[in-house]
């Protein structure tokens, strides 16, 4: 075996025999196993294969090439012919030709865009330099049949993971809750004014710098969060704020709060595009507490907690041990705190150890509230853009054949002469290989130029990789790949005419047996009909969440950001705004019923049950007394907050769901409980979804409490314009130095399903796509069905057949097979879309009018496609038809 090994490459010498003159092959041979057998002795058997393949190509010269000129003279010469013969064929039949390049290529352009964005797609966090052994920790919470995935944990989990598990070489934190001041800032140097509003902020710990090894501009990852109040920037923030300056050690003021600047401890190199994380200011957490003890408190669920494993740590091994933090730390605080279900908690709980790699596409159910992709829309679409290159194909396939009538003396007059088949089939192969040549360098050309738009579709920023030394390469192989195998059906196929017939004209038999014809054409309505059903399930869904009553008012509220710069000055400033004729009412609240805001999840009980009954979760929101008010939320029991009621400051509002979670048949004077303090219900609230229509409503509960960095603004006018001119004229009053910043309520509400319409939008412009394709066969099919059918067609309007009769005759088959499509996409389209919506808690119907609206479009599609060829043919004149008789 050993000597096996150490021969010379077979491929070198079987690529040596190829091209070299018989005559030299037995001496060549020898020479060069001779040399390559000293070079390995005296070297290494990696230089001496390296040099083998250096000298056999260093006999590709004309003194060792005579053999294979002459050899392959005649087979050049062929090919050569071919080429010409294919180059004539398209030249003559120049629509013919347009439609086969023309689908070929927009095929080929769609497949060129959908393959770029799952590229994009799949690279995703697969930069760092130990990503194999970077994991992000996901606890798994199995109550009542349901796995609740969440990434938040408390402050000590870390270190603990570090302290109590070998296979753990670095544990890191990262804190992006706006509830502590993460997410979005007002920024600005000491000395100057105006702030700007920056986003991208998050607390980090030198863990975390660790184990990504994020790569540094300016300042050593070890140092660069040690001190209190440090921060770390990226290279553009630096650039926009000290533009060529180092800013180590340098201050940035953040909203406003001139007692506490943050000095920058480091610059770091940009996020890549294709992270999860994209962050531009990590703030430290050296000296951090949020509220006394916060560091140590194992009760507060906050910090995502990223950790780099040990070489060859057996995953599942460490996921299993993990749980032993549950009965270290977690289950004797349950424990001491009466919590009767303790136990039952405790067994309930899992870890899940995530690669980094998969955090983007495989994050489904996790709620980390990061902007995700799915690995389910890139395989799906992928399969499209296959689809979309099979229809290219078929059309092909089923314009070759089609036009087989012409090609049929042709193939006789070659084998009378006496071509063989072989050289027939190669005939046809080049002229398939030519074809889809030109195909894909059209193909190229319109991704390039549709490339802006399939950006905007698919919120991308991709860019044509014309400089990739890989895209030549991948071309030219998939040119002749797909040519030999969209040219080989029908290669076969005409070569395989017998001359007798084709010199007879007896082919009109053979060309009639078009089954397999039709069952292509039925693939491609199929397809085209499945994505129509498709983009109208998907925009009746958007219309659903975005027109569905939601249990609040999101029309005319404006939200006003960046307002907590202002301090004391709040109270104030809403009154002003009250005055406004234009304004109807004014809320002080950051967390508001659109994701992307303050979220604050806690467990509840009624009181004197703490130690009895299970908690109950809901979010706390903290909000001023016009709240309800300012958003058209419906009270249904009890009242609103009061400013006259000083008891207020204790009382809390909740929603139905949180009525039914504890059990309250008659909540208004119940208390309840939270964390050491006690809350009177005075109000209950109709349920509203307060995040994404994917998920159930949950308990919520409001109190009275300070948020102050969104302010909304209810307008009671048509005149948004007029309005917002006069709210910006009293914020500048208040907050001279800072632009105003403001969005629509309705407008971020609709920013939560931005997913699904983009979806909407990739789906119809692939339908849109696929349909064109499509049609331009089916076109080409009418176009020399009419032609093939010319002389019966004047036979039966010279025997007094009508213009109607005519077209049903050359439109009846093409509709049957759009039927026949329609009956196999509509089970098809029903299942993907009913698999589709089961990702939404609330769904549209899929009723019957969907599968009417999309075979109504295809069949029209597919009338006006052929309507044009039949009303040629049936208004051509009989005599021209019938005077080659």
């Amino acid at each position: 075996m050993k000597f096996k090994k150490k021969i010379p490459p077979p491929l070198a010498k079987k690529l040596l025999l190829v091209f070299l003159r018989r005559e030299l092959a037995e001496e060549v041979q020898g020479d060069l196993e001779e040399q390559f057998y000293v070079t390995q002795s005296r070297k290494s058997l990696f230089k001496a294969r390296l040099n083998y393949w250096y000298q056999v190509f260093n006999y590709l010269r004309p003194f060792a090439m005579d053999k294979i000129k002459s050899r392959n003279s005649n087979h050049y010469t062929m090919y050569k012919n071919y080429f010409k013969v294919a180059w004539r064929g398209m030249s003559k039949q120049k629509m013919y030709t347009a439609i086969k390049v023309g689908g070929f290529a927009l095929g080929i352009a769609a497949c060129l865009l959908i393959t770029l964005f799952v590229r994009d797609e799949l690279s995703y966090d697969r930069h760092y330099p130990d990503g194999d052994r970077i994991y992000r920790v996901v606890g798994i919470l199995n109550m009542d049949g349901e796995a609740l995935k969440n990434v938040h944990f408390p402050a000590p989990f870390a270190g603990a993971l570090k302290e109590d598990y070998p296979e753990v070489e670095v544990a890191g934190r990262l804190l992006s809750s706006e509830l502590f001041g993460a997410g979005s800032k007002e920024v600005r140097r000491p000395e100057e004014l105006q702030s700007t509003h920056e986003t991208g902020f998050v607390y980090g710990d030198e863990g975390f710098l660790e184990i990504l090894q994020i790569p540094m501009v300016y300042g050593s990852p070890e140092h660069t969060l040690d001190q209190p109040s440090s921060i770390v920037i990226s290279k553009r923030k630096a650039d926009q704020y000290f533009p060529g300056e180092n800013p180590l050690g340098k201050t940035l003021i953040l909203d406003n709060n001139t007692d506490n600047p943050y000095k920058i401890g480091g610059v770091m190199e940009n996020f890549p595009k294709t992270s999860h994380l994209q962050y531009d200011f990590i703030m430290t957490m050296t000296g951090l507490n949020f509220y006394p003890g916060e560091q140590t408190n194992w009760g507060a669920n906050n910090y995502h907690t990223y950790v780099l494993v040990r070489s060859e740590t057996d995953i599942a091994q460490l996921e299993a041990k993990l749980h032993g933090i549950v009965d270290k730390y977690w289950l004797p605080l349950w424990q001491e705190a009466g919590k009767t279900d303790a136990l039952e908690w405790s067994k309930s709980i899992t870890f899940e150890l995530q690669p980094i790699s998969d955090i983007h596409l495989r994050s489904e159910g996790i709620r980390d509230r990061l902007a995700h992709g799915d690995i389910r829309f890139v395989w799906l679409f992928g399969a499209i853009a296959g689809f979309i290159m099979i229809i290219a194909c078929i059309n092909f396939i089923n314009l070759s054949t089609a036009k087989s009538a012409n090609r049929a003396k042709e193939v006789g007059l070659r084998k009378v002469v006496g071509s063989k088949r072989g050289n027939l089939v190669r005939q046809f192969l080049t002229e398939s290989v030519l074809f889809s040549g030109l195909s894909f360098i059209l193909g190229a050309i319109l991704a390039w130029l549709f490339l802006p738009y399939f950006n905007l579709l698919a919120a991308k920023s991709l860019v044509f990789p014309w400089a990739e030394w890989w895209l030549a390469p991948l071309l030219i192989l998939s040119a002749i790949f797909i040519g030999v195998v969209a040219g080989l059906y029908p290669a076969f196929y005409l070569s395989g005419f017998k001359p007798v017939d084709t010199l007879k004209g007896g082919l009109s038999r053979v060309n009639k047996k078009s089954g397999i014809r039709s069952m292509l054409v039925i693939f491609q309505f199929t397809t085209s009909i499945v994505l129509i059903i498709g983009t109208v399930v998907i925009y009746r869904q958007m219309e659903y969440i975005l027109d569905t009553k939601v249990g609040f008012d999101k029309e005319q509220v404006l939200l006003l950001k960046g307002a907590n710069t202002m301090g004391d000055k709040i109270p104030t400033f809403k009154d002003r705004l009250l005055q406004l004729s234009e304004v109807q009412h004014v809320s002080v609240s950051d967390y508001l019923p659109i994701s992307g805001t303050k979220r604050n999840q806690n467990q509840f009980w009624n009181e004197g049950r703490t130690k009895i009954d299970k908690s109950v979760g809901a979010q706390r929101w903290w909000v001023d007394h016009d709240y309800i008010k300012t958003m058209g939320m419906k009270i249904v029991e009890g009242r609103d907050f009061s400013t006259s009621m000083a008891s207020d400051s204790q009382a809390i509002i909740i929603n139905q769901t949180m009525a039914r979670g504890l059990n309250l048949d008659d909540p208004i004077g119940k208390l309840i409980t939270n964390r050491g303090s006690t809350w009177h219900v005075i109000g209950v609230i109709e349920d509203f979804n307060y995040e994404s229509l994917r998920q159930n409503i949950e308990g919520l509960c409001l109190t009275i409490g300070n948020s102050p960095s969104i302010i909304s603004v209810k307008v009671n006018t048509a005149n948004m314009s007029g309005a917002i001119g006069s709210i910006t004229a009293v914020w500048k009053d208040f907050s001279p130095n800072q632009p105003i910043r403001y969005t629509f309520l309705d407008e971020s509400f609709a920013k939560m399903y931005e997913d699904v319409q983009r979806m909407g939008r990739i789906f119809s412009s692939l339908a849109g796509l696929a349909i064109i394709i499509a049609c331009l066969g089916l076109f080409a099919l009418s176009a020399f069905m009419a032609e093939q059918r010319q002389k019966e067609i004047s036979v039966r309007l010279v025997l007094g057949a009508t213009f109607r009769n005519v077209i049903q005759l050359l439109s009846r088959n093409f509709i049957k097979l759009v039927l026949v499509s329609l009956a196999i996409a509509v089970p098809i389209g029903h299942f993907m879309m009913r698999k589709w919506l089961e990702d939404f808690a609330y769904q549209t119907n899929i009723g019957w009018d969907v599968f009417f609206i999309a075979g109504l479009m295809a069949l029209a599609i597919a009338l006006l496609t052929i309507s044009y060829q039949c009303i040629r043919a049936a208004l051509t004149n009989p005599v021209q038809g019938l005077k080659s008789e």
